[in-house]
């Protein structure tokens, strides 16, 4: 939320925000009907000092962006403006920090595989030595049967001299 707040602060200080150029759209309306902020605010029963604040672009003195999305919606239907238009302007910059919410994302995801692969090696190991240790054990076993069924069998010299 940090990054969010600071990209707004960076567009009040200057930069062109999609708030400033809907509150240029809605300043040249109200202007061109001959109404005053308060005229205007009155017959939206919103403040004066928030209608003053949407058409500067200051969204430091508006509340949180859902009520002045409401707002803007209200605004531009009162004033005849193409309200699908300002909304889609007003989502604008909505879309720009949810790319920006997926870019810090898939870079969490890239550090955390990177952890992940540096835990493969150590994953590797323990498998290797498990498995050698499991062959130690079969290799084991088998030569205890061959072995014990070679000590039963009697050897070729004795075959040899039975038979004479």
């Amino acid at each position: 939320m940090k990054e969010i707040k600071s990209v707004s602060e960076n567009n009040n200080k200057g930069e062109n925000s999609t708030l400033k150029r809907i509150g240029n759209f809605i300043k040249e309306a109200r202007l061109s009907r001959n109404q005053s902020i308060e005229e205007l605010a009155s017959d939206l029963k919103i403040g004066a000092h928030q209608l003053e604040a949407i058409e500067e672009g200051n969204e430091e003195k508006l509340p949180e962006k859902v009520f002045v999305k409401a707002m803007i919606r209200r605004i531009s239907q009162k004033l005849k403006l193409d309200t699908d238009f300002i909304m889609a302007e007003f989502n604008t910059e909505r879309k720009e920090v949810k790319i920006k919410e997926i870019v810090e994302e898939v870079s969490k995801k890239n550090y955390k595989s990177r952890q992940s692969k540096n835990l493969n090696p150590v994953g590797f190991l323990i498998f290797i030595l498990i498995s050698g240790f499991l062959g130690l054990i079969a290799s084991s076993l088998i030569f205890n049967l061959f072995s014990d069924s070679f000590h039963d069998q009697t050897p070729k010299q004795e075959l040899i001299k039975k038979t004479k």
